[in-house]
């Protein structure tokens, strides 16, 4: 079966560097990249942009809209991108300088990163993002649920606040990062809710294979997900990603296999992706 992963980075950005040497125990280089999805028969990854001025700056306030994969230099045969979104950087040159950049073949949709930044997804500050999205027909990625910083604030980043932009922008194509974990209950029913509303099921897990084992063979530690994953019932609306390089490619396929129906696998894997990110079909 071919997989798409909807959801991965290749940013120099110092947790994730630190995250590859400490915990998921991988290359993080694009050859250790490709390594892992040539061995899972990965055919595509997606990749969320995102930058840092300073180490450890990220969420950076400093970055330039649109931010991209400053890794990947002339090397992308395997990735496409949605270039990421620094409100605090969005007057009308960087609005410009995005909707350059998603003219481009290999930007494939729009990343916005709620709860790094102190904005929620309905503020009027991302309007005319979602028209840029409308405009070219591109989906816009949300981060969702817990963040990968301290620094973060979770309010911002609560699947519910999704309702309210997904009712506001009926022509605009949306996709949940992570589902909303830990709230996956209620990033169901967003989901559930909303036509224009999709979800990835990447970063539940960061560590590498043992560390996915453990967490998969705990009882009840994921109980909230199979509950929303079958409440949600629709998983036409579910997208295959690892959030890489925070945990390893094959091992969290095994992980993510567990929650879906046979019926579904294939949906899931790969052929969601081709409906939420219809760019992506040339790369194929």
């Amino acid at each position: 079966m071919k997989i798409i992963d909807a959801h991965m980075h290749f940013s120099n950005i110092g947790s994730f560097r630190d995250t590859a040497k400490e915990r998921s125990h991988i290359d993080y280089s694009y050859e250790g990249l490709l390594k892992e999805y040539r061995e899972a028969n990965v055919v595509l990854g997606i990749g969320m942009g995102v930058t840092e001025q300073q180490l450890g700056g990220f969420p950076d306030a400093a970055s330039s809209t649109p931010m991209g994969l400053d890794m990947l230099e002339d090397k992308h045969t395997s990735i496409v991108c949605c270039p990421g979104v620094n409100p605090h950087s969005l007057g009308n040159e960087q609005l410009l300088a995005l909707e350059s950049e998603i003219t481009n073949d290999r930007a494939v949709g729009i990343k916005i990163y709620l709860g790094y930044y102190p904005y929620y997804a309905y503020d009027k500050i991302y309007g005319p993002v979602y028209e840029l999205a409308a405009a070219y027909n591109v989906p816009v990625v949300f981060h969702c649920g817990d963040t990968y910083s301290e620094r973060g604030l979770l309010k911002y980043s609560h699947p519910l606040t999704l309702d309210e932009v997904a009712v506001q922008n009926r022509n605009v194509t949306f996709m949940m990062a992570h589902f909303g974990d830990p709230w996956v209950l209620d990033g169901a029913e967003v989901v559930y809710k909303n036509s224009n509303m999709f979800a990835d099921l990447s970063g539940l897990i960061v560590g590498d294979r043992k560390e996915v084992h453990r967490i998969s063979t705990t009882p009840h530690f994921y109980d909230h997900l199979r509950h929303a994953i079958t409440f949600c019932d629709h998983y036409e609306k579910l997208l295959f990603g690892t959030d890489w390089p925070l945990v390893q490619v094959q091992p969290y396929i095994e992980f993510i296999k567990t929650f879906i129906p046979e019926g579904y696998v294939e949906d899931v894997f790969y052929n969601n992706a081709l409906n939420v990110f219809p760019k992506i079909k040339q790369f194929l």
